[in-house]
Order: C-alpha cells, then sequence, then structure tokens
C-alpha cells in the first residue's frame, strides 16, 4: 500500500523523476569531489597519496562499494522504501562535514559517509524504477536515472566555474547546494509507495527458515543463472566504470596533464561532456532503447568511447582534440555501458535476488574504481596521458566486446516473462521457488 504524509502520494513519472534524483546526488557529489580536490591538497598540505586515498574512499570508490554492499541485501529483506527512508539521512551528513570540513581526517569521514550513502540508494533506485516502469518503456524510465546522473556534473561542474573566483569556499557552496537538493528529495520520497512487484513477492513467501536461505545474497550465488549475469554484467560495467570513474573525477588533472592549465577551462571543457552525456542520453538512449536492436545501440556507444580515447592518446593534445575528445566522450557516455547496465541489472534477476544482485555488482565495481583512483594521480604524474590513456582504452574494449557479443534479448518483455524464461518459473508467484507451489514457465524458444 502507498505510504504518505497525510494525503500525499507519489506515482508514475514523479515517482520515477523522485527515484532518480539518487543518480543526481551521486553524481554531484563525485563532481564535488573532482572540482575540489586540488584546493583541499593545498588548504591541508597533502600529498598525491592522500589525495588518491580521497577519492578511492569516496562515493567514486570503496565508499560507494560498502554501502552497495549492504544496501543491496538490505534492499531485497526489507523493501525498496527501507533504503529511501534512511540513505539520504546519512548522505546529508556527510555533505555537510565535507561543507564545514577544517581538516583531512573530517574530510575523509565526510567523503566515506556520502559514499556509504550514495553506495546504498543507486541500486535501490534502478531496482525500483525498473519494477514500477511499463514494459514497453523500461529503458526510457530507467533513462531517466541516467539523465539525472548526467545533470550532476553538468551543473556541479557549471557551478564551480560560476564560483572559481571564490576559492575553496567556492567548493564547499557546491556540497552545500547538494544538502539542499538531498533534503527536498527525502521529502518527496516520503510520499513514495512501496514496489509493487516487492510487495507480491514477499506475500507469497512462506517465512521458513528454508525459504529464506534460498534469497538474498546466499540464493544469488547458488543459481547458475544469476551467476552468469553477474559475470555478464561485471564484464560490461566494471570494465566501463573504471574508465567513467577515473574520468568523473579526475579529468581535469588529465587536461592539466595535457596543457590546459586554467581551471574554468577545464571545467567548462567537463561541461561540454557532461551536456553531450544528456543529449546522449535524451536523443538516444531514452529515445531508442525501447525502439531498435540494444545490440546495435551498445556497439555504438561502446566504439565511441573507445574512439574518444584513442584521440587522448593518439591526436596532438590540442584545444580541437580535447573539444573532440569531450563531445565524442559524452555522446558515448548518454548510450555507453551504464545506460544499458541499469537496465539489464534489472531485467535479468529474479525479484528476490534483483537488489542484491546490483549491490554485488555495484560493490564489485567501486572496487575497480577505487583500487585504480588509489594509484591514477601518481600514474598519471608520473607516467603521463599516453600511459593512463592506453590502461583506459583496454579497460573500454573489454566492455564493448563483452556487451556486444553477449545482449540479453529482454526488449519489449515484461519482468516476469523474462524471470520465467531464465529461471523456468517466476519465482514471485504464490508457490514459486520463494513461494508455496510455482508456476511453470512456457516451454523457451
Amino acid at each position: 500500500m502507498p505510504v504518505a504524509l497525510g494525503a500525499r502520494s507519489t506515482t508514475g513519472w514523479k515517482a520515477t523523476i523522485a527515484v532518480a534524483m539518487s543518480n543526481y546526488i551521486e553524481a554531484g557529489s563525485i563532481i564535488a569531489i573532482a572540482v575540489s580536490l586540488s584546493a583541499w591538497q593545498e588548504r591541508f598540505g597533502i600529498d598525491d597519496a592522500a589525495v588518491g586515498l580521497l577519492a578511492a574512499l569516496s562515493a567514486n570508490a570503496f565508499g560507494a562499494a560498502v554501502g552497495a554492499a549492504v544496501g543491496g541485501p538490505l534492499c531485497d529483506r526489507l523493501g525498496r522504501k527501507f533504503i529511501y527512508t534512511y540513505d539520504l539521512v546519512l548522505y546529508m551528513v556527510g555533505v555537510l562535514l565535507a561543507a564545514f570540513a577544517v581538516s583531512y581526517p573530517m574530510l575523509l569521514v565526510a567523503f566515506v559517509l556520502t559514499g556509504i550513502a550514495v553506495g546504498a540508494g543507486v541500486p535501490a533506485s534502478w531496482t525500483y524504477i525498473a519494477e514500477e516502469a511499463p514494459a514497453a518503456s523500461r529503458a526510457r524510465h530507467v533513462g531517466t536515472a541516467q539523465l539525472a546522473w548526467s545533470f550532476g556534473p553538468l551543473i556541479g561542474f557549471a557551478l564551480a566555474v560560476a564560483l572559481g573566483g571564490l576559492g575553496l569556499t567556492g567548493d564547499r557552496i557546491i556540497f552545500l547546494h547538494l544538502f539542499v537538493v538531498a533534503a527536498v528529495t527525502w521529502w518527496v520520497r516520503q510520499g513514495l509507495p512501496e514496489s509493487a512487484i516487492w510487495e507480491d513477492e514477499r506475500r507469497a513467501r512462506p517465512g521458513t527458515a528454508a525459504a529464506a536461505a534460498g534469497r538474498g545474497l546466499a540464493g544469488l550465488f547458488s543459481r547458475r543463472a544469476n551467476v552468469t549475469a553477474l559475470l555478464f554484467l561485471f564484464g560490461v560495467y566494471a570494465f566501463w566504470n573504471t574508465v567513467a570513474g577515473q574520468a568523473g573525477i579526475f579529468m581535469p588533472r588529465v587536461y592539466e596533464a595535457a596543457g590546459v592549465t586554467s581551471g574554468t577551462e577545464q571545467n567548462l571543457l567537463q561541461v561540454l561532456v557532461w551536456g553531450c552525456t544528456v543529449l546522449g542520453t535524451w536523443f538516444g538512449f531514452m529515445r531508442y532503447g525501447d525502439r531498435v536492436s540494444r545490440r546495435a545501440l551498445y556497439a555504438v556507444g561502446a566504439v565511441a568511447g573507445v574512439v574518444a580515447w584513442g584521440l587522448l592518446v593518439f591526436a596532438d593534445g590540442s584545444l580541437p582534440t580535447l573539444l573532440g575528445y569531450a563531445v565524442v566522450w559524452g555522446l558515448a557516455a548518454g548510450i555507453g555501458a551504464q545506460a544499458f547496465y541499469s537496465v539489464w541489472t534489472s531485467e535479468l534477476f529474479a525479484t528476490p535476488y534483483r537488489a542484491s544482485a546490483q549491490g554485488v555488482l555495484f560493490f564489485a565495481a567501486r572496487c575497480a574504481v577505487g583500487l585504480l583512483s588509489y594509484w591514477f594521480p601518481t600514474l598519471l604524474s608520473e607516467r603521463g596521458v599516453p600511459f593512463v590513456g592506453t590502461i583506459m582504452i583496454a579497460l573500454l574494449v573489454v566492455a564493448l566486446v563483452v556487451g556486444t557479443v553477449f545482449t540479453p534479448d529482454t526488449r519489449g518483455k515484461t519482468l516476469q516473462q523474462i524471470e520465467a524464461e531464465r529461471y523456468g518459473e517466476v519465482l514471485d508467484e504464490p508457490g514459486g521457488a520463494g513461494g508455496a507451489g510455482g508456476r511453470r514457465a512456457p516451454a523457451r524458444r
């Protein structure tokens, strides 16, 4: 049943947008970190290794990984709405600590808390949106989260340009704006109903210890269909996201290494990147993700990502080259691995495992980002753009091959149809593997 404040209930596209805001504040917090790292480094007198630790433990990496590992299973066990009741409160504490940080340890704690909140919230948002979306427009609805993700950096870097003259004070204001957005989002979410699919699955549970053992993480890894989906999605998302994670938080430093030393110019290049990502998401993924071959659309975005980083590595490093990178990488990200991952990770797992799977995948992907983030500033300063860029290209090629070769046939199907095809039954039906009897799947085509 809907849970509302008074007579207020948030449903439909309003609910989708409210939930998608998890992505805005996550991406926004990563960009707030990115544009402020140099100022924090100067303010606290820390070295590149300490900067790398800030990045590695933040919402961009290990902090989010821990939040996802905890939040995903809780989301399946206690409900999608449970996460929304608490994760943004922790997030608001984190960004407030960052906004008023007076020491390196205080800033580190702020980044860790923010990361944990982000990690718990984002898998829940993708799960909720996909479960509530019509089958014929699932990509369009889930793409709203990708759109919100794109607006976070777009606005964050635009604020960095506008507030650049204020130095570290301007960076603190960017963190404060995230607090305000999170507070408004938290209030709106109080009118969200629980996911109808999750409610149906919960009512179908027999409530026995044996049934509980077949769900959550234990059940996730006990089924071959789950394991194969985890491996596929790790190949798609973890490799691509390791590149995107470095680009999101360290790209101003890459521009500097390439010869663009003005902070304003660096941020304007990032505004261009994320403006193109918004366009790619809206006119590419959201418009065509439910209408054309997903294999072809994914391949276009993945190839464009490789081309973009190829420009950084093999071209002359001039301003036209950097502008070309910004446009191509931005458009690629709009129809790239994250947009498809957010749809596929909701489609390929049954309701009892859906959020837990996202938690595991988000954990693994952010750990990969964190490992490289710790060393990235040092590698960039010591080996330069060609060296780190070649690593990025190799990772993108893996994501390109895995996603294009193993694209699942899920477009236009209901979650129950996909579940029946993959598991042989609909697990959230009364009597399924988690219920009392089970509904067998029709013969596979």
